[in-house]
């Protein structure tokens, strides 16, 4: 017993094991390579950290809730958005606005199908995805809508090497920190994941924490889409493939319980960057796809493995 409590939290064996990995990569690189190696995780973590933290409130709200639609959701912002802003600077704030609201209202559509028809999350989610993702593929088919020139500057601003947009996301990841802790919503949450029942029964409005959580998750999906378009020159139909389960994966190897009652909002990151440095050392050391995919298994398997479980009375 007391040689657990000596033991890192669990939370933290993505930033212990992100770290490892950075070492190998810039000792086998050479020096000179490390600051571009942590940069990039930084730039494409915070994507990964933006979704999944909407993932995160999602899966907290109870055993079962997951957002299988959060790719579909994320390429219809993204289009929506882009759509709206015909490449002007002017736009972006009314851009940013639809992708928020179609975000928000995707969650709310999710949650309507769960609650009236009575549908598993993971059906009730999956079913709106391909509604989503064909209403996208209407926007702009195959082609790539181009964002505005001034949300691509700010997508990749860098000020003293250090890129931007992951310290805008540090942001917010603390506000959600805060969020979940210290605040009546946060709370009710947690108290909803624990025990539907008893939560019930101490009056806090289950359904509408549940609405709230897969509101905010597909608003953080809208979110990402927008700023995931303007890091990569534009919308496309797959570019919401990678976060599938990507968004799950970092919520679960950061220290939130599937069970529910349980988030770490701060653990997201460190399993971001575990996810973008690892992949960032195995392109390093040349291996080929198909190996890359079982290896990532395997550390994620290892990891889970590991990690301390949290004590339950």
């Amino acid at each position: 017993m007391r040689s657990l409590r000596l033991l890192p939290a669990p939370w933290t064996y993505g930033f212990i094991v992100a770290l490892v990995m950075w070492i190998t990569t810039t000792l086998y690189g050479g020096l000179g390579s490390a600051g571009a190696t942590a940069g990039a995780a930084l730039a494409f973590g915070a994507f990964s950290v933006v979704v999944g933290t909407g993932q995160m409130l999602v899966i907290a709200s109870g055993p079962g809730n997951i957002d299988l639609s959060v790719p579909a959701v994320l390429t219809l912002a993204a289009y929506a958005s882009m759509a709206t802003m015909h490449g002007q600077a002017s736009m972006i704030l009314p851009g940013l606005g639809i992708a928020l609201a179609i975000g928000a209202l995707a969650g709310a559509l999710n949650y309507a199908a769960i609650l009236a028809l009575r549908l598993p999350p993971i059906i009730a989610t999956l079913a709106w995805s391909f509604v989503f993702q064909s209403v996208a593929f209407t926007y702009g088919g195959d082609a790539t809508l181009k964002p505005p020139a001034a949300l691509s500057a700010f997508a990749s601003l860098r000020l003293g090497g250090l890129p931007v947009m992951p310290v805008v996301v540090m942001a917010l990841t603390v506000l959600a920190a805060i969020m979940l802790r210290r605040t009546l919503f946060g709370r009710r949450l947690l108290a909803t994941g624990q025990s539907e029942r008893a939560a019930d029964l101490a009056g806090v409005p289950v359904r509408r924490v549940r609405l709230g959580a897969y509101m905010a998750c597909g608003t953080a999906a809208g979110l990402t889409g927008f700023l995931l378009s303007g890091f990569s020159g534009g919308a496309a139909l797959n570019m919401g493939d990678a976060y599938l389960m990507e968004s799950i994966a970092v919520v679960v190897l950061g220290g939130t319980s599937v069970a529910g009652g349980q988030a770490n909002a701060l653990g997201i990151w460190g399993a971001a960057l575990f996810f973008n440095l690892m992949a960032t050392m195995l392109n390093t050391f040349h291996f080929q796809a198909g190996v890359r995919f079982l290896l990532t298994g395997t550390l994620i398997i290892l990891i889970v493995a590991v990690v301390p479980r949290p004590r339950t009375a």
